[in-house]
């Protein structure tokens, strides 16, 4: 049994990771999209290639809590149906013409994440023991972030071409639908309760998950406009540092790096799962939190200094931004009762990528109005408050439902 549960975990991780290569093809192909139709793609659309797919993501979740697809029918088959739909809404912007029509496939692509990511949760979670159900939770967070990164692979081994970047991540994400197929279900594994509009509003009646919300909130305000937006921060900062023209090596360079930092990630979602279970999760949030909010403010004075010593401050933000993500879910798990599990996650989820929409749109607006510099420090009000709310948690009665208790 011991080794059909690491066989299937680790299909389905790595199923998370090729499959989850579409949630940023867009954003790394947004650049030379742009390039090939100036008059048609306007300066906002970078940000709506970006933030169709998390508003894609938000309705789709939603629909698929209400209908209980995942439920009602095998989670392998809706996990592959949707990676087929997600690859071919993606393959669709080789077709159209630059445009708004980008943004509508990218918005469908983000609809169909939303049958892979929680659909892939609910299949590692069906083989969670109690002593590793937080390694494994930090496993799939990995595979979301180091998929999340592929595309930047992808565009920098293809020259720069967004053409390869996308058909890549198309591609990727059909062998993610062949290998899903593979995976056994877990001992664990049962359907999850309905989806219920009016429990989820205990989400903020209780003063425990109303505190765990407001922390992820902050932590979701800074992760994807992040993880967007790095990419070009990194690009301008090696132009600035030659003369303000970013030469075609350096822009390699830039995309390598990109997917380096985003990619880095992983190491801070595993590493943060295992300690979360042993130094508290609270403990471990808040200093990630911390610590990526001095990257925030740390990237103005970094930007257009060495490509090392700005790579090196990205990669450290990189690992933290995302090592405290797996845990926040945990945490409402921990604080509510098993029969609203399934809800709970689903609101929390939908407001934290709700909120990225505004975080994504705003960023390049600051960036033409404070520079690259006041725009990333923005983003530091986010952990900043997540920080508050947490050690709120902690020195509440509640800690102590949490694994860790007050750590």
């Amino acid at each position: 049994m011991a080794g059909v549960k690491a066989t299937s975990v680790a299909l389905v991780i790595v199923a998370q990771v090729l499959a989850l290569s579409l949630w940023f093809s867009g954003t790394a192909a947004g650049p030379g999209m742009m390039r090939e139709a100036a008059t048609a793609a306007g300066p906002g659309f970078q940000a709506l290639l970006s933030s169709a797919v998390q508003g894609g993501f938000v309705i789709g979740s939603l629909a698929s809590a209400v209908l209980g697809l995942a439920d009602r029918h095998d989670p392998r088959r809706v996990f592959a149906g949707a990676a087929l739909l997600g690859a071919a809404a993606n393959a669709a912007l080789l077709l159209l013409p630059i445009g708004a029509g980008d943004i509508a496939a990218r918005f469908v692509t983000g609809a169909a994440l939303a049958g892979i990511y929680p659909v892939g949760m609910k299949l590692v979670v069906g083989w969670a023991d109690r002593d590793d159900a937080g390694l494994l939770v930090g496993l799939l967070v990995g595979g979301l972030t180091v998929g999340s990164a592929l595309p930047h692979l992808v565009n920098a081994l293809g020259g720069l071409d967004w053409r390869i970047t996308l058909a890549g991540s198309s591609v990727a994400a059909v062998a993610a639908g062949g290998l899903v197929g593979l995976v056994r279900l877990g001992p664990r594994h049962a359907p999850a309760p309905p989806f219920s509009a009016a429990a989820g509003l205990n989400l903020w009646r209780d003063r425990g998950m109303r505190l765990v919300t407001l922390g992820y909130l902050g932590h979701m305000w800074e992760l994807y406009a992040m993880w967007a937006w790095v990419g070009f921060y990194l690009a301008a900062s090696f132009a600035a540092r030659q003369g303000g023209v970013l030469q075609r090596q350096a822009a390699r360079e830039a995309a390598f790096a990109t997917f380096a930092v985003i990619g880095v990630g992983a190491i801070g979602c595993i590493v943060g799962g295992l300690l979360a279970d042993r130094m508290g999760r609270v403990r471990l949030t808040v200093g990630a939190m911390a610590i990526s909010a001095t990257c925030c403010l740390l990237a103005g004075p970094a930007f257009g200094l060495h490509p090392g010593v700005t790579i090196g401050l990205c990669l450290v933000w990189g690992v933290a931004v995302v090592a405290d993500s797996a845990q926040f879910s945990a945490s409402i798990t921990e604080l509510t009762e098993a029969g609203l599990t399934g809800t709970m996650l689903t609101v929390q989820n939908c407001l934290g990528f709700a909120l990225t929409l505004v975080a994504i749109q705003l960023l390049p607006a600051l960036v033409a109005r404070l520079g690259w510099g006041g725009a990333f420090a923005t983003l530091a009000i986010g952990p900043a408050l997540g920080c508050a709310a947490m050690l709120r948690l902690g020195r509440s009665p509640m800690a102590a439902q949490l694994a860790g208790g007050r750590g």
